[in-house]
């Protein structure tokens, strides 16, 4: 059944109500709520279905400027559940306002399900964002607040007003309770009704590529590298890549930021794994830039051969780190263009990888999620640290085959619900990235450790002569502060895998908490930074870290935190928290 959007009632306030406009008559339906403030857009109301689309008007016909927004459809129409609907904004035609540098031509900014019930403000993003689709920006958010509404300053030549709306999710029946807009005084500035005038497009920015992909779109290799700002910088082969990844992301019906992670790692496979996920924090956020760069970091791993004995384990902790499904597509799809016997051996490898991760339950986008849900679920109000050390240590006997339920996992964790043990936070970076400031800022801390302390003890900060006896003296101090039971900062480069296993072997001695705590900075910043610091390290030794640095994966600790250049978590992994998979309801 076809549903016509509601008529959206102005805030008392708003200044474009016309006479036969509906305005809100109180506002009891949003105060006390936290409500979401986002950008009224210029366009056409538009509703998808798994079968269909129309304009406000049920009966809609056609018309040039809703090819574009039928093209998404047919891309996407088949994701939306049978009895659900997406509502959005057709910013393909220039209205009243120009647009130059919109994401999409389509911005959806209501799900409604089978039920008739429009679903919370977060699980709307996630749910259009997994098809591909983004959401208007948002401009506010907290409780409501009459007054930081009233405040909010528009450019009224480039924005339409803002519309209000409760997060939590409502009926339709409250839909004038929980909705609210702000319009632009005389916002129709155009003399001829644009359905009557010669089609103008309104203008896409670079970022539009990745929309593009995540949506199922063909990928335009050029347009992705402008997009993350590699313009110019094509790979050999990339094309063919990218067209044998995206068949094979389609095939496994992979959609929004698993298809463009798996697209632009495909593209980009070449590229050293440190130095690309700074790269693309900007463009793509730090959590999707961590995957793509963990994504090329990995899928090397599945053309070498594996021992089967061991296979199952050292799958399931790399899917800790990536969706398995996505990482053979993107190793089959890096040998796209070379010959020979190795990589003959290769795809081989690849190809039986594949079948056993398919045998094994892997292959899913997220398999151990149902394991995760359970232990939650079973260890509700448990302090944080301490789900997490049984998360960390349930998924680790899973890997090992020691237990396959949610039942088992409950019991194999009994000794860690006390949270009875040490807690060590371990630093990750080259000089410069900020991690004694971010050391700085965490609460709790009862040692901080510090080379760089100990080396100026011994004379200078910049002597590295003594290093061995340095780090020897760190481990020490360390191995005492975690004795009794405290949460320490290790702080030092710790640029490898081998420097890190120093200090986890003392951590595993003394049963603690691992937490890797990775700083991910660009090189030109870390380079600027270095410059201004009072003990800056020389030019050389930090183009030699910065060639040595291997960010370790998640699974290499408990858990992971990453931090990006404004010094703030961007990303976590491995903790038992945070929003439980939506998988299975239509999401």
């Amino acid at each position: 059944m076809h549903v016509q959007y509601p008529r959206t009632p102005h805030l008392p306030w708003s200044p474009g109500a016309a006479s036969d406009d509906v305005r809100v008559g109180e506002l009891s339906g949003l105060r006390g709520q936290e409500v979401v403030v986002t950008e009224k857009l210029d366009g056409e109301n538009t509703t998808l279905y798994p079968d269909g689309l129309h304009a406000r008007s049920l009966d809609s016909a056609h018309h040039p400027s809703r090819a574009w927004v039928k093209a998404l459809h047919g891309r996407i129409g088949a994701a939306i559940p049978q009895g659900w609907r997406v509502c959005g904004e057709n910013l393909y035609a220039r209205h009243s306002i120009a647009y130059e540098e919109l994401e999409s031509w389509f911005y959806g900014f209501s799900v409604w399900d089978g039920g008739d019930r429009c679903l919370d403000w977060d699980r709307t993003v996630l749910f259009l964002r997994r098809r591909g689709v983004p959401t208007p920006r948002v401009l506010w958010r907290g409780t409501f607040d009459e007054r930081a509404l009233r405040a909010l300053r528009l450019d009224t030549e480039r924005q339409e007003g803002y519309v209000v709306r409760t997060v939590e999710g409502f009926g339709r029946a409250e839909f004038t309770r929980r909705v609210a807009k702000w319009v632009r005084p005389r916002h129709v500035q155009t003399d001829t009704h644009w359905m009557h005038a010669a089609v103008v497009e309104n203008g896409l920015a670079p970022a539009a590529a990745l929309w593009a992909v995540r949506s199922g779109a063909a990928p335009d290799v050029p347009a992705l590298l402008a997009a993350v700002g590699m313009a110019g910088e094509e790979p050999a082969s990339a094309e063919a890549a990218v067209a044998d990844v995206s068949a094979s992301l389609d095939a496994l019906g992979r959609s929004g930021d698993a298809r463009l992670a798996g697209v632009l790692a495909a593209l980009l496979r070449d590229a050293r794994r440190a130095s690309l996920a700074p790269r693309l924090i900007g463009p793509l956020g730090l959590p999707l830039a961590r995957r793509v760069a963990d994504l090329v970091g990995l899928h090397p791993r599945l053309h070498r051969p594996y021992p089967d004995e061991e296979r199952r384990t050292g799958l399931v902790r790399m899917s800790l780190a990536a969706d398995l499904g996505v990482l053979h597509a993107v190793a089959a799809a890096a040998l796209n263009g070379s010959a020979g016997t190795e990589v003959t051996e290769a795809r081989a490898q690849i190809d039986w990888s594949a079948l056993y991760s398919e045998d094994a339950g892997l292959l899913g986008e997220a398999p151990l999620e149902p394991l995760r849900a359970g232990l939650r679920e079973a260890l509700s109000g448990l302090e944080t640290e301490a789900a997490d050390r049984c998360w960390a240590e349930a998924r680790e006997a899973y890997a090992r085959g020691r237990i396959a339920v949610v039942e088992e996992a409950v019991a194999a964790v009994w000794r860690w619900r006390s949270g009875g043990f040490p807690r060590l936070i371990h630093l990750v970076g080259p000089s410069g990235s900020g991690k004694s400031t971010f050391a700085g800022r965490l609460p709790g801390v009862d040692a901080h450790v510090s080379l760089d302390d100990l080396r100026a003890a011994r004379g200078s900060r910049a002597d590295q002569r003594d290093n061995g006896d340095v780090l020897r003296a760190g481990l020490d101090r360390l191995d005492r502060a975690l004795a009794p039971g405290a949460t320490v900062v290790w702080d030092a480069t710790s640029l490898n895998q081998h420097q890190r296993s120093l200090v986890q072997a003392v951590a595993q001695r003394r049963d603690a908490l691992v937490t890797h705590a990775v700083v991910l900075v660009e090189e030109a910043e870390l380079t600027r930074r270095n410059a201004g610091r009072a003990h800056p390290v020389p030019p050389d030794v930090l183009a030699s870290q910065l060639h040595r640095f291997t960010p370790p994966y998640p699974g290499q600790a408990h858990r992971t935190w990453y931090v990006g250049p404004d010094g703030d978590v961007g990303d976590v992994a491995g903790t038992l928290g945070g929003a439980a998979s939506l998988e299975g309801e239509g999401v």
